[in-house]
Parts: C-alpha cells; structure tokens; sequence
C-alpha cells in the first residue's frame, strides 16, 4: 500500500489502526519514526481503548533524546498501518510532549522483515 504525504512538511505521519482487548478500535496518527527502533503509543490513548499499562509487569529500558528511561511494554491485540496488520504485537507506553502533536511513534519494529520505501521527491511511502 502506498501512502502520500508532504515531504516539504515536518514529521511523516502515518494513519495507525489499534485494536483493544474488548474488540474497540482508535485510529492514531503516528510518526514515522526510523530512527526508533520499537513502537510507540501515548498512554491516554491505550487506557482509552482499554488497556492498562500501569497493570504490566513487563517493563523496557528505552534511551530518549535526553535519558534512559523504564517504560511499560505492552501487547496490542492488533495494529493496522501503510496495509500491513500486525496480531499480537508489542509497542511501549509512553506519553510524548503535547506539542509533538502526534499519538506516538510507529518504529523500525513494525517495518522489518518488509521492504519500506520512502520516496521525498514525490511523497510516497510504500511498505511490502
């Protein structure tokens, strides 16, 4: 599936479908992120859809721009982006700065084992 978007704007944002543990759904806008190498979801989100992460006991350590830090990791029941769907699937729960103005970071994790192409001249994302 191929996704279009402005390369001469910021962060490349990518329509993500989540699904909870009761069968609900949230649609999230997720940076493109190749320089993270696991998913991540703001914790408001995940809690809206009904998962817990304060509840986990799985925890990973993660190196942000400023710190190492212990963040939750939890598994998605299932993810949806650029067409391809992920069952079973771990993401960390971390909340970003609002002025991020994004649900979280879609990772390397997602993308492997595909081929991911992105395309700055004519703003086009193909993962397969």
């Amino acid at each position: 599936m191929s996704l279009t978007f402005d390369s001469q704007q910021g962060l490349i944002i990518v329509p993500v479908e989540i699904t909870g543990p009761s069968g609900n759904n949230a649609i999230l806008r997720l940076a493109l992120d190749t320089g993270a190498t696991i998913t991540l979801i703001n914790v408001d989100v995940l809690i809206a859809i009904g998962y817990n992460p304060a509840l986990t006991s799985n925890h990973l350590k993660v190196t942000t721009g400023s710190r190492e830090e212990l963040v939750p990791s939890i598994t998605l029941n299932k993810i949806l982006a650029l067409g391809q769907t992920h069952t079973e699937f771990s993401i960390i729960a971390h909340t970003l700065p609002a002025s991020a103005g994004v649900d979280g970071v879609l990772g390397l994790d997602f993308c492997r084992g595909k081929n991911l192409s992105i395309d700055f001249r004519n703003g086009i994302i193909n993962l397969v």
